[in-house]
């Protein structure tokens, strides 16, 4: 059997230690905290134990798991332990320990233990440890530290749609993003992989109305026939987040309600340089909630039409 590893990365942080763990209890926002996740829940607590589900980047890929977690907001500590690692991984643990510090800050220490199930993936799994434990201590400190979670700079916004369709028919418009090319306008070409059942690479080529074409590059988590949230990876000029999420629940009179959510922190350096001078955050707000809200309010018209015509 492969030998147990155990790691240790730590950070100090600018702000009170009760501020840090609260923000790692909250694991529903750790897409717009962490970079590698691409989305998290709760999947059932009971008092200070809860079981969650992650997906997160790892190297050039994906990888999804169950952790139980037990919340100790007395010690300000958080133990984890995988239900079911996906393989190269056997098994992780670990735990987040946040210690006060005097004049307002804290350190934080983010332990783990892993073991491989083949020796020979052991370095591999080295490398994403210490790759996403740097860059989740890092994200965490500069978004604390910076406020974001209260800024202007971030915002939410959603647009409804109301269907005379099934919850199926609008998914699988939702979901079959290879087709969008044949069926929106403002798609050009779309390049969607699906590695396993329910997570998706998605690159896709849109055109603006003034005639320019740009690429993203987004990981997707379907849910069927319900919710695909997703992650994009490649930002704009204007942004440093972009989360979302396409949501169907039942409305009134055997309608369904489709939504399109989406969560953005801007990247205030840029704003000058894309919009002009005179521009500022809530005139940059306004331009990317128009982008975004068009090309979404776009889709989910023709999800509507699409759905309506075939009932």
């Amino acid at each position: 059997m492969v030998e147990s590893t155990a790691v240790e990365h730590t950070i100090d942080i600018a702000a009170p230690a009760a501020t840090v763990y609260h923000m790692l209890a909250e694991v529903e926002n750790w897409p717009q905290l962490f970079p590698p996740t691409i989305y998290a829940d709760e999947l059932d607590a009971d008092g200070r134990e809860q079981r969650i589900r992650i997906w997160a980047t790892a190297g050039d890929g994906v990888k999804h798991w169950i952790s139980r977690r037990v919340l100790d907001p007395d010690r300000l500590r958080i133990e984890f332990r995988q239900e079911v690692s996906s393989p190269p991984i056997a098994a992780m643990g670990g735990a987040w320990i946040v210690a006060e510090r005097p004049g307002d800050r804290c350190h934080v220490r983010l332990l783990h233990d892993y073991r491989a199930v083949d020796a020979d993936r052991l370095s591999w799994i080295d490398e994403v440890v210490d790759r996403n434990s740097r860059t989740e201590l890092a994200a965490l400190k500069t978004t604390i530290e910076s406020g974001v979670a209260e800024a202007d700079s971030r915002f939410s916004f959603e647009d409804t749609v109301e269907v005379r369709g099934t919850a199926p028919e609008i998914f699988d418009f939702l979901n079959d993003a290879h087709l969008w090319p044949q069926r929106l306008p403002h798609v050009a070409a779309v390049e969607l992989s699906e590695p396993e059942p329910g997570t998706q690479s998605l690159a896709m080529d849109t055109v603006a109305v003034d005639g320019s074409r740009h690429r993203t590059m987004s990981y997707r988590i379907t849910f069927p026939h319900h919710k695909i949230a997703y992650k994009q990876i490649t930002m704009p000029a204007l942004m440093t987040l972009h989360t979302g999420r396409w949501t169907v629940r039942p409305g009134a009179d055997d309608t369904v309600l489709v939504s399109s959510q989406h969560s953005v922190a801007l990247n205030t350096a840029n704003i000058a340089a894309t919009l002009g001078p005179d521009a500022d955050i809530a005139s940059a707000k306004e331009y990317v909630r128009r982008a975004l809200s068009t090309n979404s309010t776009a889709t989910l018209q023709h999800a509507k039409q699409h759905a309506e015509a075939r009932s």
